[in-house]
């Protein structure tokens, strides 16, 4: 017999000066359901661009501990985007301490890069505006050699208490290791490097709070761990198609810093391969790689699959043996380059020049792990003709037709601007969403080359993207309406799982991110609870639901042994809706729950150092007929099925 729950939803709004009651209602059949809800779908993705890796991830402290650039007597190290409070460093973070002249940079056998410093004695380094906390222990360590006698250097922590006085610094480098321990909280602590007796060249430089978990923010993993996204789309992104991976193996001290070729600043390359697969072992997410198909070639991305993947006794494996993982890290989801279609990429070319690159990469790539699983890049309804005037396909389709055999998922892209009015704000994730699905669900229907394939899409980007960048490049702040947003996105996926495989938000930290850094604290901002909810308690089994209600957002499942049901209703309207139900056949529960996200004001916002406006809040639900949603908000409900 057909099991069948009924939602009548009674809206509120204003028009014309009065209230006007709108009567609406959405059923829900229980006995159909939709293909089950992926875990991917709750996937990020974290790209090195601003503070989302280092600043973010990463736990070092100090700018430019390599020396990228050239230290100066001119003492300008900071320029400024779109008037951000964390500046981005242009020249050497690093001030000279003594005369004119008295650091300079040898390029003979340089430490690490193209050059490195040589402090005179009486002279030294210093680096300023590093954050510290009142009683937190810091620790680091520096590469010293005195090539013409015997050195002398002080390292002190402003802000800290004691020093560490490093003696006869020798004619061989050699690292020395300081700690110190913070007597005061402020953003403007000091390293000092003074040098006396011989001259002293610096290789590198590292400081780090002594919570530090393998190199990484101790602060930013908790609220990773709270966020719980089963899988990780790195290092780009723009930035992969411009990242040379065997930068980023082997000593840290000794991987070059680089211009990040895509973005501002420098990368320093302190982040590399083995550090993400270590990032997703601590954090327990599975890991995607996105390969370099810009200025990058099949040969690379098939050497690094080498060096992830194969066995110790492969020349790549070999090396990633030697630097420590003797065991292959056994990645099974590559992405096939990033956004190839835009004139922004680094090694932007015609679609069909691409086509032949994407297929002669994922061939190398197979060739080495044949088990591995590819994502090609897509752009529905983009055509890159002003370029290539030949060209008349949009990119998703010359791919579909093309490429359908060395795919297993195709991505997809999408960012939204903001509107004032907040239901029209909210509907612009849900819709971007619906449009993509509905794209490909017609290229199904429509290409030859698709018949008996499955090719899913990967929203491997996809979030709200505007505003002052409060938190690095790019790192805007996020409000209430952004979270409405999120949540009736998740919402078009539960309705799209025939055809969407996975979607990663861009991007987790700082960078349009849904996880926000300062120098010292660490917090959830507004789209990082929605999608934090849906992953731990929304179900597993869509439900079919016909009829809409105007401005409301209603999504329902099971759970995975069909014993509870839940139902996420989005309120984006400024009163509050009475939501009356009937589960024909079902009894009422006394025990449900409901999670609730909501505040007084759309533009509400969380931020550091100050109480939080926005949080998850759980409540005890009896279902008596009616759910009651505030307004402004995101209400998931649980209930138990009783027959």
């Amino acid at each position: 017999m057909k099991q069948m729950t009924k939602i009548v939803i009674l809206a509120c709004s204003i028009g014309f000066g009065m209230v006007e009651l709108i009567l609406a209602q959405v059923q829900i059949d229980i006995s159909k359901t939709r293909p089950p809800i992926s875990s991917y779908i709750y996937g990020q993705f974290i790209e090195h661009l601003g503070r989302c890796i280092y600043g973010g991830i990463w736990a070092e402290m100090l700018e430019d501990r390599k020396f990228y650039f050239p230290v100066t007597d001119e003492y300008n190290p900071y320029i400024k985007l779109n008037d951000q409070p964390f500046p981005v460093v242009g020249s050497s973070p690093w001030q000279v301490m003594g005369s004119a002249g008295s650091v300079t940079m040898e390029t003979t056998q340089p430490f690490v890069g193209i050059h490195t410093p040589q402090v005179a004695a009486g002279s030294g380094l210093r680096q300023k505006d590093l954050g510290l906390v009142k009683g937190k222990k810091y620790v680091g360590y520096i590469w010293l050699c005195a090539p013409k006698g015997k050195g002398e250097v002080k390292i002190t922590l402003k802000g800290s208490e004691g020093c560490t006085v490093i003696r006869k610094v020798g004619d061989r480098y050699a690292k020395h290791e300081f700690s110190f321990k913070a007597i005061e909280s402020t953003d403007k602590g000091e390293l000092e490097i003074a040098v006396t007796g011989a001259a002293c060249l610096v290789g590198t430089v590292s400081l780090m709070p002594a919570d530090n978990i393998r190199g990484m923010r101790a602060d930013t993993l908790a609220k990773l761990r709270e966020l719980n996204a089963p899988i990780y789309r790195w290092p780009g992104g723009n930035f992969t198609s411009g990242y040379e991976w065997r930068d980023g193996i082997g000593d840290r001290d000794r991987r070059p810093p680089r211009k990040n070729p895509a973005w501002t600043g420098v990368e320093h390359n302190d982040f590399g391969t083995d550090e993400f697969m270590d990032f997703c072992r601590e954090i327990k997410t599975e890991p995607l790689i996105v390969v370099n198909t810009g200025l990058g070639g099949p040969y690379s991305a098939g050497q690094w699959v080498e060096y992830v993947n194969g066995a110790a006794t492969t020349p790549m494996g070999a090396i990633r043996a030697a630097n420590g993982n003797k065991k292959p890290y056994s990645v099974r989801w590559w992405g096939i380059g990033n956004e190839m279609y835009g004139p922004w990429q680094l090694g932007f070319m015609a679609l069909n020049h691409y086509i032949l690159k994407h297929n002669e990469t994922v061939m190398r790539m197979k060739a080495i792990d044949s088990s591995i699983k590819v994502v090609g890049v897509g752009a529905l309804g983009f055509k890159i003709e002003k370029h290539f005037p030949n060209e008349k396909r949009d990119w998703t389709t010359g791919m579909m037709e093309k490429c359908a055999d060395s795919m297993d998922w195709i991505s997809e892209h999408f960012y939204c601007n903001k509107k004032d009015d907040v239901p029209a704000h909210v509907r612009l994730i849900p819709d971007n969403i619906h449009r993509i699905a509905e794209g490909h669900r017609k290229l199904r229907g429509e290409m030859p080359s698709l018949t008996g394939k499955d090719i899913r899409i990967s929203m491997d980007e996809w979030n709200y993207w505007y505003g002052p960048h409060l938190y690095g490049e790019l790192g805007t702040r996020y409000f209430l309406k952004d979270a409405l947003g999120i949540a009736a996105g998740l919402h078009e996926y539960f309705r799209c799982t025939d055809i969407i495989a996975a979607a990663f938000y861009a991007q987790t930290i700082n960078v349009i991110g849904c996880i926000k850094t300062t120098k010292t604290e660490a917090f959830l901002d507004a789209t990082a609870l929605p999608l934090m909810l849906y992953r731990r308690h929304f179900g597993t089994l869509p439900l079919a639901i016909e009829g809409e209600v105007k401005d409301i957002d209603v999504a329902a499942a099971l759970s995975v042994d069909r014993k509870k049901i839940t139902i996420g209703v989005v309120n984006p309207l400024t009163q509050p809706a009475e939501v009356p139900v009937t589960i024909k056949d079902l009894k009422a529960a006394a025990n449900g729950r409901v999670w609730t996200i909501t505040g007084s004001d759309p533009l509400a916002f969380n931020e550091a150092s100050a109480p939080i406006r926005l949080d998850v809040v759980e409540k005890p639900a009896g279902f008596d007929g009616t759910l009651k949603v505030p307004p402004l908000s995101i209400s998931l409900f649980e209930f138990p099925i009783k027959k």
